[in-house]
């Protein structure tokens, strides 16, 4: 369900359920019925789970969406961080509200049916009082920021790149599902490898995850009973999506229920924070890798397609812009680029010209933005739509109602996917085999 961005924007409201709860602590008679009052609606959060969600009267296609934290004494500050919900500049405009005489902090949103997201939140028990000064409170907070937490009332956990903590991840009834997402039992499994490859563009090696579809590489993937070529994925950040989001239980569950064809999986390892600012985006020093070396690379060892339409390259945020790079400049590699949230810094015809097959086509662009991506980014994915189709490229735009989140984004990846394979387009006069 697509509708406009404003109807989507987060607003403050105060859900049915905590005033409710405030009404009653300020007709309470003593401090015995208060502490039930507290205990009873502690009890309730963690039977139903958190955040709370509920129906409003005055807004029949938005819910009140609560999100609490169980304080004591020593609590300053409790912030809430989730992308799409606030601003990262402006932390104290996600503080958490304290009810009086109460362990309950708590901030609520009215948000659309169909959001998405995760979050953390972190509490500020530092010792005196919290700073009234503006500009020392931002410190403070921004500080904070690298200690969030999941939700402990909330068992949906996303892990964070490159640390141990997780998120804890809402969806409301009208987001999209994610039929594919999670380990599903009694079905083959892929298999998930790592090696090393040299990239002489990137000056270093780097390792590389791999899957190989249930079968193997020698899965007949075209059904014809000769064992032909499979397909090829190469996306940005295996060691999210391999080493912490575990993708290989979707690309099973998508081959499984025959939504996707069996195929091989290259990605890159990202490495670190630094390299990966130095190699994502439009870099053509990564580009040539994936292009020039990483497929060859595969090519030599497993029977892999040669066809630019059967071969797909994807990313996400700065690697949805690498992504979109190595497509637009290497058409007859990648014939089908699926970028999600691309990082607004490289655009069609900066610093490179868009590519073609050697028949002439360009790349199919899978193109998925948020209405939360922030506006610079929000600003470049529209952008882009009419910069793409004007240099002969078809686009498939999909917007959904989340922000720049793995949560959102596992489920927009398989959608692509299964968008990508369902009708591949005809090469040299045949269709493509699948």
């Amino acid at each position: 369900m697509i509708r406009n961005a404003a109807d989507a924007a987060p607003r403050p409201v105060t859900g049915p359920r905590t005033a409710r709860l405030a009404r009653q602590l300020e007709a309470a008679r003593d401090a015995a019925t208060r502490t039930a009052l507290t205990e009873a609606f502690w009890d309730e959060a963690a039977r139903t789970g958190t955040p709370l969600v509920e129906t409003l009267d005055d807004a029949p296609g938005h819910r009140a969406v609560t999100f609490l934290w169980r304080g004591h004494r020593a609590t300053r500050h409790v912030l809430l961080m989730a992308p799409g919900i606030g601003d990262r500049d402006r932390p104290a405009d996600t503080l958490l509200h304290h009810l009086p005489g109460t362990d309950i902090w708590y901030l609520g949103y009215r948000l659309r049916a169909d959001h998405r997201g995760s979050y953390r939140l972190v509490a500020d028990i530092s010792p005196g009082p919290a700073p009234a000064d503006p500009v020392r409170l931002q410190r403070r907070l921004t500080a904070l920021m690298a200690h969030g937490v999941a939700d402990p009332l909330n068992l949906r956990r996303l892990p964070v790149r490159w640390r141990t903590v997780e998120s804890s991840v809402f969806a409301l009834p009208e987001a999209a599902p994610q039929p594919w997402a999670g380990r599903r039992d009694g079905i083959r499994r892929g298999t998930v490898g790592r090696h090393t490859v040299t990239g002489h563009a990137l000056g270093e090696e780097r390792e590389i995850w791999t899957y190989l579809p249930p079968e193997g590489a020698d899965n007949d993937a075209n059904g014809d009973g000769d064992g032909g070529p499979l397909p090829v994925l190469v996306l940005c950040d295996g060691d999210m999506w391999f080493g912490r989001l575990g993708f290989q239980d979707t690309l099973d569950a998508l081959i499984d229920d025959g939504a996707l064809p069996p195929l091989v999986v290259l990605s890159p390892d990202a490495v670190d924070a630094a390299t990966r600012r130095r190699d994502l985006g439009g870099r053509e020093a990564f580009a040539a890798f994936l292009a020039e070396e990483l497929l060859p690379w595969a090519r030599a060892r497993w029977p892999l397609t040669v066809d630019a339409d059967r071969t797909v390259v994807s990313g996400q945020g700065s690697g949805g812009t690498a992504a979109l790079y190595a497509g637009l400049t290497r058409a007859h590699r990648f014939g089908r680029v699926l970028a999600q949230s691309p990082s607004p810094g490289w655009r069609p015809g900066d610093g490179a010209p868009a590519g073609q097959g050697g028949d002439g086509s360009a790349p199919v662009v899978h193109l998925g933005l948020g209405l939360h991506d922030g506006a610079a980014a929000a600003e470049h994915g529209e952008a882009l739509v009419p910069a793409l189709r004007a240099r002969g490229h078809q686009v498939h735009h999909r917007v959904h109602n989340g922000g720049r989140d793995h949560a959102c984004w596992q489920g927009l990846l398989a959608e692509a996917l299964v968008e990508a394979f369902r009708e591949e387009r005809p090469a040299n006069g045949l269709r493509a085999r699948a």
